[in-house]
């Protein structure tokens, strides 16, 4: 089989997913445009240079649905011959797209690809396209469905994490994170928004919030306590499939859980050749990509047998990867994936993660993955490995080796 390599990563700032975040005039299909165009730029790409672009986004209604990866294309300077493919795991979507191209590369179906996402949830909020399994009652029933928020508080309750556990992940993904921009960490591959007169309108994660810690957490009330308790009930539902918890510890807040944000990123991939004919440096390569289904109560703790998964199917163990990257989508999640693992913190989104800069769902995959390949080459590690958890049930992950 053919080896996949990375030879460029880039992502846009994070704007915040609401009316007065400095993305929202921009739609989803412009927002892809100008990453698109980041990588054609960046790279001397002409013609019809990739086999695809594959893009994930996870909420594929209204200005977000009908193939967006085809009127990105289109919106784009790529050239017209470059078909597109929209995909949807969830929260995963990202790194989803960006391991099917790697797989369809080493399987020798065409040299070069464009993979990554986009999600802009302040025009095209979650939920919005009324997925199946949280309205239709038939399946709801069946998979005891709650939302992801009682599942992160459901991980707490079941694993033994206190509020304070993840108040303190959160105010280190903050700290973190400030002092990733302050240093710089994510200049290569920060792309700088403009509007439609060619003006800039985002250059940082403006989601941030870099003064939070312990007492600013703590005054924070539980956001899924309501949901789970009164109504509509859902901690009933998760006591039903899990009886041996007595009572769901509500232990997630806004200042612990993943942001609402607005953002795109994109993974430019490729075989050795592809790389020769446009002169181009491969950075790392793909060593495992893996993915898994599991409780959809739960949901969110598809990262540890994801991993168990991919270092199965790669012959390789925990002790081989210098660097994790574990989506913050909330923080039960991050700290479940250290405990199965005993992996110390100090290996783990060591730049903060999506607590701090926020989750553009379709996006965050590709994101994550570049923040892992930055931070690789910063710190002259050589093997890493991102991963999410993904709604209803599943998980995703990667591992990649510096060439």
């Amino acid at each position: 089989m053919a080896e996949a390599y990375i030879y460029d990563a880039v992502r846009s700032p994070r704007g915040k997913g609401r009316k007065d975040g400095s993305l929202h005039e921009v739609t989803a299909a412009r927002l892809s445009a100008q990453i698109l165009n980041a990588v054609k730029t960046r790279n001397g790409l002409e013609g019809h240079a990739v086999e695809d672009v594959i893009w994930g986004n996870a909420t594929q209604v209204m200005e977000q649905g009908g193939c967006l990866a085809r009127t990105a294309v289109l919106a784009s300077d790529l050239d017209e011959r470059i078909p597109g493919l929209s995909i949807n795991r969830f929260c995963a979507s990202g790194l989803e797209a960006v391991n099917l191209a790697a797989n369809q590369i080493s399987g020798g179906a065409g040299e070069g690809y464009i993979a990554g996402g986009v999600e802009m949830m302040g025009r095209v909020p979650m939920g919005s396209d009324g997925a199946a399994i949280a309205v239709d009652p038939s399946i709801a029933m069946k998979s005891y469905f709650v939302p992801q928020g009682i599942s992160a508080d459901i991980i707490a309750t079941e694993y033994g994490f206190s509020r304070d556990d993840a108040d303190q992940l959160a105010v280190a993904s903050q700290q973190r994170a400030k002092a990733a921009w302050d240093d710089k960490r994510f200049e290569n591959s920060i792309i700088a928004i403009k509007d439609q007169n060619g003006l800039p309108i985002l250059d940082h994660d403006e989601y941030m919030r870099p003064g939070s810690d312990m007492q600013s957490m703590g005054a924070l009330n539980p956001a899924f306590q309501a949901m789970g308790e009164v109504m509509p009930g859902f901690d009933k539902v998760a006591l039903m499939k899990y009886p041996h918890l007595e009572k769901i510890n509500h232990i997630h807040h806004a200042g612990n859980s993943s942001g609402i944000v607005d953002g795109s990123a994109a993974v430019l991939i490729g075989s050795k050749e592809f790389g020769e004919q446009f002169g181009l440096k491969p950075r790392a390569k793909f060593r495992a990509t893996a993915k898994i289904g599991l409780d959809p109560t739960i949901m969110l703790t598809g990262p540890v047998p994801v991993t168990q998964h991919i270092m199965k199917q790669s012959g390789m163990s925990i002790s081989d990867i210098d660097l994790f990257e574990v989506n913050e989508a909330f923080a039960s999640v991050v700290l479940r994936f250290m405990q199965a693992f005993d992996v110390d913190a100090d290996k783990v989104n060591v730049n903060g993660g999506s607590i701090a800069m926020g989750h553009p769902l379709g996006a965050t995959g590709a994101i994550i993955l570049g923040t892992l390949l930055d931070e690789m080459e910063r710190t002259d590690k050589e093997v890493g490995m991102a991963t999410l958890c993904v709604a209803s049930g599943m998980g995703a992950a990667t591992i990649i080796e510096r060439v």
